[in-house]
């Protein structure tokens, strides 16, 4: 494949594969991959986007760290990024980063304008999905006497900048921008709520009918109260 580099250059990176058949352009990404091959590679390349942004991370990762061997804990880690990525992916989203114990991934809306995306949709079947992989893993785990894997998720929807940001000597693609910080946020809030999802009013507008209102309340950082959300029972 040819690689254009931001002097010029035109290089080729060569991959090899043992899948039989090889690799299939379904394998680029399903984002970030056409962006790259579009020569946005430069810092600072990147667009504003409008999508569903997905913020989660693993609960009482602290005390698992104390009580736990390395190796069991990041076998722990793992099993939790399998779970949580692996229902963003397969429901048709995109991880950009993993931060720690916590994953940001986006479902990517291409209408603005449409109040129910099927993005909205696909994010909310990864929740549920996330939640099933987790309870089939705790179901093997608990019986051994291991710890259970719990976690939050937070949900929001708004305009963010996609594209390269970093140092000149290590890029990485990923989303900015006030809804992903508000995203954060949001997640944040799982904990004092005691549950394990919550989704902000800009998101919940998109999925009539399937959540319940937890009430107004301050996020950190953000100048007015907020109406969150949760999934109905």
């Amino acid at each position: 494949m040819p690689l254009a580099f931001s002097d010029g250059q035109l290089n080729i990176v060569t991959m090899l594969s043992d899948r039989p058949g090889g690799f299939t352009t379904s394998d680029l990404g399903g984002h970030a991959g056409p962006r790259v091959l579009d020569s946005l590679i430069k810092r600072g390349d990147g667009e504003v986007i409008h999508a569903v942004i997905w913020f989660c991370d693993l609960r009482s990762s602290t005390a698992l760290t104390e009580s736990m061997p390395r190796d069991e804990y990041l076998a722990l880690l793992n099993r939790y990024f399998d779970c949580m990525a692996g229902a963003v992916i397969e429901n048709g989203g995109e991880v950009l980063k993993y931060i720690g114990d916590a994953v940001m991934a986006i479902f990517p809306i291409e209408d603005p304008q449409n109040p129910n995306p099927q993005a909205a949709f696909d994010a909310l079947a990864a929740v549920r999905d996330a939640h099933a992989r987790i309870d089939a893993v705790n179901a093997v785990r608990q019986p051994l006497g291991e710890p259970a894997i719990s976690f939050g998720i937070g949900l929001h929807r708004g305009d963010v900048t996609y594209g390269n940001i970093g140092t000149d000597r290590r890029l990485g693609f990923t989303v900015i921008g006030r809804a992903v910080n508000e995203a954060s946020r949001i997640e944040g809030m799982c904990k004092p709520l005691k549950t394990t999802v919550v989704i902000s009013k800009d998101l919940a507008k998109s999925l009539p009918g399937e959540l319940v209102s937890l009430g107004r309340h301050e996020l950190r950082g953000v100048a007015a109260e907020k109406e969150l959300f949760t999934l109905a029972a």
